[in-house]
């Protein structure tokens, strides 16, 4: 991925991932809970989105669960501005705690429905992203009122997304955007197959 890691981000994901299991044993924040699953499946994945981002750029995470790629992206690029949301408060919760273990800076975690934040964020940031959704098309519809023109939609997608296409080509330029480019990667130890779907503005035509 071309990222050079310090020491001490190595040992801060290795307190997440140690608070995480704590946490994970009462209130069930993940299913992934084997050490090496937690390094490949969260963290390492996380860390490849973390490469198509910036430093500067804001970041909206949606739909971030217990914290991916939010916070990996986070330790592993400290001049990145990231906001977290997800409407289960146990996740915020453990999010919050881990920041400030971490001491992080320019991290928000916010407990709320995604379209709350249309009023209050929109057109705000830079690179949105998001590892829950299913859909493209409902993915593209909540995160276009909060980006900034000339932003980007990078969703976070397993191996068949190219079934999508088809599907959802035509809806997306519905919604003024489209598809710019599509990055498959294996995941280390043979833990899967994944794409980062980047998508953008429709250009306007002359």
């Amino acid at each position: 991925m071309g990222m050079v890691l310090p020491e001490e981000s190595i040992q801060a994901f290795e307190l997440f991932a140690a608070e995480l299991k704590k946490w994970n044993r009462k209130v069930n924040l993940t299913s992934i809970c084997k050490d090496a699953d937690i390094a490949i499946k969260h963290i390492i994945d996380s860390l490849v989105f973390a490469a198509c981002v910036h430093d500067g750029d804001h970041v909206l995470d949606i739909g971030s669960g217990a914290g991916f790629p939010a916070i990996p992206l986070k330790i592993a690029r400290p001049g990145v501005r990231v906001v977290s949301v997800d409407a289960i408060e146990k996740k915020i919760l453990f999010q919050r705690h881990v920041a400030r273990l971490l001491a992080l800076k320019d991290f928000e975690a916010l407990h709320a429905r995604v379209e709350s934040l249309h009023a209050t964020h929109a057109g705000e940031f830079d690179v949105i992203t998001s590892r829950a959704f299913s859909r493209l098309e409902m993915f593209v519809a909540l995160a276009a009122p909060l980006l900034k023109c000339g932003g980007r939609i990078i969703a976070m997608k397993g191996p068949h997304v190219a079934d999508e296409f088809d599907r959802t080509g035509d809806e997306l330029r519905l919604l003024g955007f489209e598809i710019s480019s599509v990055d498959t990667y294996s995941l280390p130890m043979n833990k899967g197959e994944r794409c980062l779907v980047a998508i953008t503005a429709v250009k306007a035509r002359d």
